[in-house]
């Protein structure tokens, strides 16, 4: 994809992270809607089916307890079914039917089922009986729930009542409430889709504005910023991207100077070999001194390509060949070096015993640079000190010098590639490279470099390794 290039409208708009949210919330809302409208159906069935089964059981209660109290042959069915009748009226759904001599006495309601005017046999079973009976029948339409309770006066069945429960009434009222909880879910439901767009809108809009600033960033801009709105996810995101920008320009600022510089420090010898090089033709008779001065100036070229191959190889992870150290002995190899770098009051405290793991190369390095440095900014009355102290995490080399010291507002900046101190410390020969190299040393071991230094009262140089890192390869 060439870069800047958008998808289209159309396709933001159909797979966008926006209508994957309504689709996604829709298809949550309506599996769970359809789901809770099903299992309210179903429980409000039961319970009404429930609910009809009691009715017809206390129905028959209450016939059996008016049939107790006839106790001779002279009470009549008749006068037993009307008074029944009269003291009860039958709920929605419910029928009562009395039967004297095989034949349908009296009903309440008086209109009975169509299922039951429609279907005579049932009626003729009913008057027939002589034991109680229930159960149920089921027609196309309907189902019925029945009691039948044969009345005995006098050892002879005199009628028969029976109590019916039709249960097409119970799912009119399970339909109708389905019916209105869909219609208002529904609504609910398209209400809330709208809804959920505007928000999910607000939530993705620092998303829009991470996508716009990304756009907007070209390879000589990376000034712009996201402005970051509340403390949620999304406020983190953008504060993450905004550090990451925050790195990104500090690094592209960084390989800007490194390339200016390298490019202004690489320029002089070049400019010094072309012109000895030019005068030749105009004084032949200076080819050995011009041929010195050549050397010496590719020899700072070839110093100042070797230590800027140094500093981009010590971010890869080969970079150093750990091996284990003999503190003592490697102190002591070092500081035989160190007195050859020039004449100075040299020093050295050895607090340290045991071994680390370290690149012995890179290490000797490092402190040889420290040295140098102390070296160039002190005279031959100053005292140089090599010290170290080893705890049972890391171990800590130092060089403090008697010299001139470092400007506070110096002493971070000239570990910079290239830099200098600005005022205190004399001007040398170097490049401004050595502590850089220094600090990736430390930095490649899993360390740092700490300096301590007041102007006029000297410098200490720190580097705190750990005992045992886990970086570089073991040899």
């Amino acid at each position: 994809m060439e870069k800047n290039q958008k998808f289209p409208r159309w396709r933001r708009f159909f797979f966008g992270i926006r209508t994957r949210i309504i689709a996604l919330y829709l298809l949550l809302m309506a599996g769970s809607t359809g789901i809770s409208i099903l299992a309210v159906r179903q429980v409000l069935s039961v319970r009404l089916e429930q609910r009809g089964k009691n009715l017809l059981v206390q129905e028959v209660q209450e016939f059996r307890q008016l049939l107790k109290q006839c106790h001779n042959s002279s009470c009549k069915a008749s006068n037993l079914f009307d008074t029944f009748l009269d003291r009860n009226i039958p709920v929605e759904g419910e029928f009562m039917l009395t039967f004297l001599n095989g034949k349908l006495y009296k009903s309440s309601p008086v209109a009975l089922p169509e299922t039951l005017r429609m279907n005579g046999k049932n009626i003729e079973h009913w008057a027939q009986l002589t034991q109680p009976e229930k159960g149920e029948k089921v027609t196309p339409t309907d189902m019925l729930r029945y009691m039948a309770e044969p009345v005995i006066i006098g050892g002879k069945t005199r009628g028969v009542f029976v109590i019916l429960h039709s249960t097409s009434f119970e799912m009119e009222k399970v339909n109708e409430t389905t019916a209105v909880m869909i219609l208002v879910t529904s609504a609910i439901l398209f209400v809330s889709v709208f809804v959920t767009g505007a928000v999910a809108g607000q939530v993705l809009k620092p998303l829009r504005s991470l996508t716009a600033t990304a756009h907007y960033i070209t390879d000589s801009n990376v000034s712009q910023r996201i402005s970051v709105e509340g403390s949620d996810e999304i406020a983190e995101l953008a504060i993450a991207f905004n550090e990451m920008l925050d790195r990104i320009e500090a690094a592209f600022t960084s390989q800007r100077n490194f390339i200016n510089d390298a490019g202004h420090e690489l320029r002089t010898p070049i400019t010094i070999i072309r012109g000895h090089l030019e005068l030749l033709q105009y004084q032949p008779e200076e080819l050995d001194e011009t041929l010195v001065i050549v050397n010496d100036e590719l020899d700072r070229m070839n110093r100042l390509v070797n230590d800027l191959l140094l500093l981009a190889k010590a971010e890869r992870p080969d970079f150093l060949g750990l091996e284990y150290l003999e503190i003592n002995r490697f102190i002591q190899e070092l500081f035989a070096k160190l007195k050859a770098l020039g004449e100075r009051h040299w020093q050295l405290e050895l607090n340290a015993s045991g071994q680390i793991l370290a690149d012995k190369q890179r290490l000797t390095q490092a402190l040889m640079n420290l040295a140098q440095n102390a070296v160039e900014h002190t005279t031959v009355n100053d005292t140089i000190t090599l010290g170290s102290d080893l705890t049972k995490s890391q171990i800590r080399f130092w060089l403090r010098d008697t010299g001139e010291g470092i400007l506070p507002e110096d002493q971070q900046r000239i570990f910079d590639r290239f830099a200098r101190a600005a005022k205190t410390r004399r001007r040398s020969e170097g490049y401004g490279l050595g502590l850089a190299i220094v600090r990736a040393i430390a930095e490649a071991h899993g360390g740092k470099v700490e300096l301590k230094s007041q102007p006029g009262k000297g410098s200490t140089f720190i580097l705190i390794l750990p005992v045992e890192p886990h970086f570089g390869t073991l040899k």
